[in-house]
């Protein structure tokens, strides 16, 4: 049961700590550096915001963009518009630009810069967006680390209070033990 309870509670300090981790990297990328989709390792994740991509990618999914050196006609690629990131289709390739369009827009995006392209979509994961959105905000991840501090915090008290009492049986023990020497 003791190693259950360790195993539990350094699984929460770490679940903790690598979403700290990851959402200091995400505030620094973003705030500092300016980085709308940071791309570690040339991987990046963002959650939909929008409906135009829909039914191919649905709101509040999240995707895995990968970069790429070219991109190709149909493939989804993300891109920065102002301070937003853009899902959309690439519908025609020019030498220098992409013109693009969301699966359910009526009509095509201005042309963008191939080199404005962040990456092509190669994964997403139904729906999930919701909690990652959810992870990521400063009450959420400030909760979880509290939980996880005062859940280790109570499990030690509960360990501390339990040795203590062993160490009192032994006294008792053997006070007991040198009264009957006597």
């Amino acid at each position: 049961m003791k190693k259950w309870k360790l195993a539990l509670r350094t699984g929460l300090l770490v679940f903790a700590s690598v979403v700290l981790g990851v959402n200091i990297y995400l505030w620094n990328a973003r705030s500092l550096m300016g980085n709308s989709l940071p791309m570690p390792f040339g991987f990046g994740a963002a959650v939909v915001l929008s409906g135009s991509m829909e039914p191919t990618i649905m709101i509040d999914d999240l995707i895995i963009v990968a970069a790429e050196e070219n991109y190709a006609q149909d493939d989804i690629v993300v891109y920065p518009s102002g301070s937003m990131l853009v899902v959309h289709r690439i519908i025609e390739v020019q030498p220098d630009t992409v013109i693009t369009q969301g699966d359910a827009n009526n009509a095509p995006d201005s042309p963008v810069r191939k080199e404005m392209i962040k990456g092509k979509v190669v994964g997403r994961i139904c729906g999930i967006g919701g909690l990652v959105r959810l992870l990521k905000s400063p009450a959420a991840t400030v909760t979880l680390i509290g939980g996880a501090l005062l859940l280790s915090e109570l499990t030690l008290r509960r360990e501390k209070k339990k040795d203590e009492d062993k160490l009192e049986q032994i006294k008792a023990e053997i006070r007991r033990l040198k009264a009957e020497q006597e």
